[in-house]
């Protein structure tokens, strides 16, 4: 199979080659524009949509009146490119029989590609659908183009269920983990290295918190019958200023992944009962999405998938359609496991199999 190299995108196309067609506009986050502007014409040019633009974010929709919207929504930036000389996880993507290669390949051109075509193939879904294409997935939430269209736009963001298309290799996964981050900070008494009795080390003081954590044992909790593993853990410690100075003070990184029972409050208060005794700041937070599996247009959803469904560990977007009141789900080709890897790719099979699965449903 040979790969495109057209900027103009041809939404009649295999969505295989689509998913290359779009991997080979490099659009690294902060670097979306060249895409936004090619996904843009191409929906522009479909005259059953209307199609708003905001930024490097762009969202088309059906108008018919139906009983029910959906929303489809995935997101137009990559992680940065590889830089292991001979990585096949890069742009311009390659082809290796039916398995395509490159950045973006898994996370989440081809979703993107299934949503394209969709929006070029279905003139009468139906349910009425919102395609959103937004920037800035990839880095801190704060840029996040889906966050801007909440607040721009959020009459476009109205709907009954939302369908993420992140890879979760062809199966429904019902809403998702959340996540929070902290600093434990230790303090002590600086001094000499050689005088060290004169001092308090930090250092040493932070092995309590170390410890609280190893001997921690994460639940597993099951929430509307899909189980979420949580986790709990340091990923990162730092401290002290010379190799002859006793630390006066050091820091723990902790990143808690909890189950969506639990509120951003809930799931603080769990971290500080933990380690209470320590100094905790929390740097970051986003709380998780319940699967709403029961609602009817998720319900119709999993049937057409026909596989059973199984929960989300990692955070996605879905909490942001979830604190707007709407159900939804990650649904995609590929394996999220090769996402942001040198070794990215997505065999071409799934990409269309996601097609057919979403056109059945719709149709």
């Amino acid at each position: 199979m040979m790969k495109s190299t057209f900027r103009t995108l041809d939404l009649t196309r295999d969505v295989a080659l689509l998913t290359a067609d779009l991997m080979d506009i490099e659009s690294v986050s902060g670097n979306e524009t060249e895409l936004a502007d090619a996904v843009e014409a191409a929906l522009r040019a479909l005259p059953h949509l209307e199609v708003v633009r905001d930024g490097d974010s762009v969202m088309a929709r059906t108008s018919l009146g139906r009983a029910e919207r959906v929303i489809l929504a995935g997101h137009l930036d990559t992680v940065p490119l590889p830089t292991v000389p001979g990585s096949r996880g890069t742009v311009p993507s390659s082809w290796e029989g039916e398995v395509l290669y490159g950045r973006g390949a898994t996370d989440m051109k081809g979703g993107v590609a299934v949503q394209l075509v969709l929006a070029a193939a279905l003139a009468e879904p139906s349910r009425d659908v919102t395609y959103v294409f937004y920037d800035h997935e990839e880095v801190e939430a704060s840029l996040s183009g889906l966050g801007r269209l909440q607040e721009s736009y959020p009459q476009w963001l109205e709907a009954d269920f939302a369908v993420l298309l992140e890879p979760t290799n062809g199966t429904v996964e019902g809403g998702c983990n959340g996540t929070m981050r902290f600093h434990a900070t230790t303090a002590g008494k600086a001094a000499h290295s050689a005088r060290a009795w004169m001092g308090e080390n930090a250092i040493h003081a932070a092995a309590e918190i170390l410890t609280r954590l190893r001997d921690h044992e994460p639940a597993t909790v099951s929430v509307e019958g899909l189980d979420y593993r949580e986790s709990l853990n340091a990923v990162k410690i730092w401290g002290g200023t010379a190799g002859n100075v006793i630390p006066d003070a050091a820091t723990v990184e902790i990143n808690y992944r909890f189950a969506p029972d639990k509120s951003v409050e809930e799931a603080d208060a769990y971290v500080r009962n933990l380690l209470s005794g320590f100094d905790l700041v929390r740097t970051d937070a986003a709380a998780g999405a319940r699967p709403g599996l029961d609602q009817p247009a998720a319900a119709s959803f999993v049937a057409v998938v026909g596989e059973e469904p199984k929960p989300k560990y990692g955070w996605t977007d879905v909490a942001r359609f979830s604190a707007l009141g709407i159900p939804a789900v990650n649904f995609g080709p590929g394996d999220a496991l090769l996402a942001h890897t040198d070794n990215e790719h997505v065999h071409a099979n799934a990409v269309r199999a996601c097609l057919t699965a979403l056109r059945t449903w719709l149709s």
